[in-house]
């Protein structure tokens, strides 16, 4: 008698699951600082992509508008317009609190200026936003994170009490202690030596491996471009070249 298939397996098509949205989205992103005869354009009509977990190197002379992209894709900077889209959440269209909240403890940001807060030593520093971003073991965590980076004798100075290279490694400590899923770095060698330098690159692709997080490093050292899988070249507040490394 024919079975007809009732007893053949069935089987459902299996569909493989949608690949995440890349972490940064931005269209025609421009950045104009200044109103009237006085507007200043710094960003001309930026289009870049960035996948989950791609390491890429931010390149260009000074003037070219790296850092001030960086701020931008970082929501430390209003795009003047533009679209931009990071992790998900519409840094253009969010509010200043709710970009707070957009950032903490997902996305870590390593600044030239540092931007440590004054009375707090380097333990707090690095805490604090541990803290806010309700991470159980933040001062252990804190701690850790400073001796990592060559600090554990520095704990309870203060910035004022810490040459520029430490307030570095305090900032690069306070950006990775929260195992961040985005990572962005503007010049985060460029007050230490060789020596000190190199060990504190390891770390932070270290950390950014453990958390499979996506980093964007501007710099002047193309050996450091060099780790990255990708190059973006700025020239003139525009990419002039985009390629693997």
């Amino acid at each position: 008698m024919p079975t007809y298939g009732i007893y053949s397996p069935v089987t459902t098509p299996q569909t493989a699951p949608a690949a995440p949205a890349p972490t940064i989205i931005a269209k025609r992103l421009t950045l104009t600082l200044g109103s009237g005869e006085g507007a200043v354009a710094i960003l001309k009509g930026i289009d870049l992509t960035v996948p989950n977990g791609e390491v890429l190197a931010l390149l260009g002379p000074s003037g070219s508008g790296k850092s001030s992209l960086m701020a931008v894709l970082a929501g430390l900077e209003r795009a003047t317009s533009g679209t931009l889209s990071v992790a998900g959440a519409d840094f253009v269209g969010l509010s200043e609190d709710a970009l707070a909240r957009a950032r903490r403890g997902r996305i870590g940001v390593v600044l030239q200026s540092f931007h440590l807060l004054p009375t707090m030593t380097a333990l707090e520093n690095v805490m604090t936003p541990l803290e806010l971003a309700g991470i159980a073991d933040a001062e252990a965590r804190a701690a850790d994170e400073l001796r990592a980076v060559g600090l554990g004798h520095r704990l309870h100075h203060y910035p004022s009490q810490l040459s520029g290279g430490e307030q570095q490694r305090v900032a690069i400590a306070r950006a990775i202690a929260s195992r961040p899923a985005l990572i962005f770095a503007d010049e985060p060698t460029g007050n230490l030596d060789a020596a000190t330098g190199a060990a504190v690159i390891e770390l932070l692709l270290a950390r950014r491996a453990e958390a499979g997080a996506t980093m964007l490093i501007i710099t002047h050292d193309e050996a450091l471009a060099a780790r990255a899988a990708r190059v973006v070249r700025l020239a003139d507040g525009r990419i002039a070249s985009d390629t693997a490394a």
